[in-house]
């Protein structure tokens, strides 16, 4: 059988400038997307909510704000500390590769925080974290699928009749995991998004946010058993890295779901 060939160049186009060479890639053309269609998805929310222009209007500073650092930082603490410690202005080198996803979402939830406490009168953080929720499953998506055109975070080796040959990396068929994380974010967004028209939003602070949590990163944890591993240190852990730090995640979606944060003075500091 043979599988489908996956050679397609992660640039679009390019053009030397001096010492350097300028270029678009397909990675950043879908985060760019990623946040343009997150954007507006919020506007249409802002809107039909009647909620205020001037929370919106600073909404996707912060959001691009936190996802770039936190998904940087991220990275450079959970896989590959050492490197960055030895040489730390790679850290600024961006355009290198090396953005993990667990790290953006930590820094877009304090950043939500942060929102929420500078206009209390506005909005609360569980509001924003509600519609943020599965507004950024849909953004999942899309840089899931930039990560398939740079022919990265690819699966393990495998027979199944949609293994995909990545032939930029070897000549192996091996599981199109960026497509099958991709496929099910923009489910899971969309399911979600339909529960919010459906209920009016009217499920209870938190508990939309803690849905899409689970939901989200249990998904996350079964699509990694089909990955192979980033760095080499996870070859000998019971679960790998995106594994264990998708479970705080979904302790929290659980916490979220059951009520548990009504009683707590974390609720009363985060709503404002």
């Amino acid at each position: 059988m043979t599988n489908f060939v996956w050679d397609v160049s992660p640039v679009i186009w390019q053009m030397p400038l001096g010492f350097a060479t300028f270029s678009i890639r397909w990675y950043s053309l879908m985060f760019l997307t990623a946040f343009a269609v997150g954007i507006y998805m919020m506007y249409t929310i802002f809107r039909r909510e009647n909620k205020s222009s001037q929370v919106f209007d600073v909404l996707p500073s912060y959001i691009i704000i936190a996802t770039i650092i936190g998904a940087r930082l991220g990275h450079i603490l959970f896989y590959n500390p050492v490197l960055y410690l030895t040489d730390p202005l790679r850290i600024f080198k961006i355009w290198e590769g090396g953005l993990a996803s667990h790290g953006g979402y930590l820094f877009v939830i304090l950043a939500l925080v942060l929102l929420a406490r500078r206009y209390p009168q506005e909005v609360s953080f569980f509001w924003l974290a509600d519609r943020c929720a599965f507004v950024g499953m849909f953004c999942a998506g899309f840089i899931r699928i930039g990560n398939f055109f740079n022919s990265e975070i690819y699966g393990l080796t495998t027979s199944v009749p949609w293994a995909v040959t990545f032939a930029r990396v070897d000549n192996f068929p091996r599981h199109p995991t960026q497509l099958y994380e991709s496929m099910g974010y923009f489910y899971i967004g969309l399911v979600f998004y339909v529960i919010y028209r459906w209920k009016q939003a009217n499920i209870g602070e938190g508990r939309m946010f803690g849905a899409v949590l689970i939901c989200g990163f249990l998904y996350r944890m079964i699509i990694e058993k089909f990955k192979e591993n980033h760095v080499a240190f996870e070859q000998d852990m019971f679960m790998n890295m995106g594994q264990l730090l998708s479970i705080p995640y979904i302790l929290l979606g659980i916490y979220l779901v059951l009520g548990l944060q009504k009683n707590s003075s974390l609720w009363r500091w985060a709503r404002g």
